[in-house]
């Protein structure tokens, strides 16, 4: 389980594909995830993803087909800056919300718009996401815990202050880039104890 509360950029240094699976090593330069061990999870992007090796600053992880699916993975490529995030541990604060490391789907950047020193994005989510995203509610944008604004259709605004442009992957996001996707997972399952999933 993670927070949403980005720790620091990685980069994509590796990316070997077998049998429609990939394996993606990743630098986390000066990131401080503590101490990583092979078996560990890390939310890279949003996405939970397991150390399979792990050597100095870098580690590998698999990813399968349908996570290539499901994520903007399958088209990331080396050089490609991800958001890193260690889970969660006892003691912890939670500053952002619950999220799980499970994308739900992918996104896109609609509109970007300074306004004092922060900035407005607009995103558009995927039409079978879209009625769980509310009002101040919470939405994972690339493992970034983020409080919606507004909602319209399947569109939502969040306001972005200039810390968080900063030091996660929305620095270099632009429109019409596509973004991983996590609902709240309370959301999640008030609809489906309601029935409406």
């Amino acid at each position: 389980m993670f927070t949403g509360i980005v720790k620091g950029l990685g980069t994509i240094v590796d990316q070997q594909t077998q049998d429609g699976d990939t394996r993606l090593t990743i630098d986390i330069g000066d990131t401080d995830l503590g101490p990583i061990a092979v078996g560990d999870s890390i939310a890279v992007s949003g996405v939970c993803l397991t150390a399979t090796e792990v050597d100095g600053s870098r580690f590998a992880a698999d990813v399968s087909k349908e996570t290539l699916s499901l994520t903007t993975f399958g088209e990331r490529s080396v050089g490609s800056s991800v958001n890193l995030e260690a889970p969660l541990r006892a003691g912890d604060p939670l500053g952002g919300h619950m999220v799980a490391g499970h994308a739900d789907g992918i996104g896109v950047l609609e509109e970007m718009v300074a306004d004092a020193r922060s900035w407005r994005l607009t995103f558009s989510a995927p039409k079978h996401l879209a009625h769980y995203i509310a009002p101040k509610g919470s939405v994972a944008v690339d493992g970034i815990s983020l409080t919606v604004n507004e909602v319209a259709g399947r569109r939502f605004g969040v306001n972005i202050i200039p810390h968080t442009m900063h030091h996660t992957s929305l620095g270099a996001t632009r429109i019409g880039d596509r973004v991983n996707i996590e609902i709240d997972i309370i959301a999640r399952y008030l609809a489906r104890i309601a029935g409406h999933e």
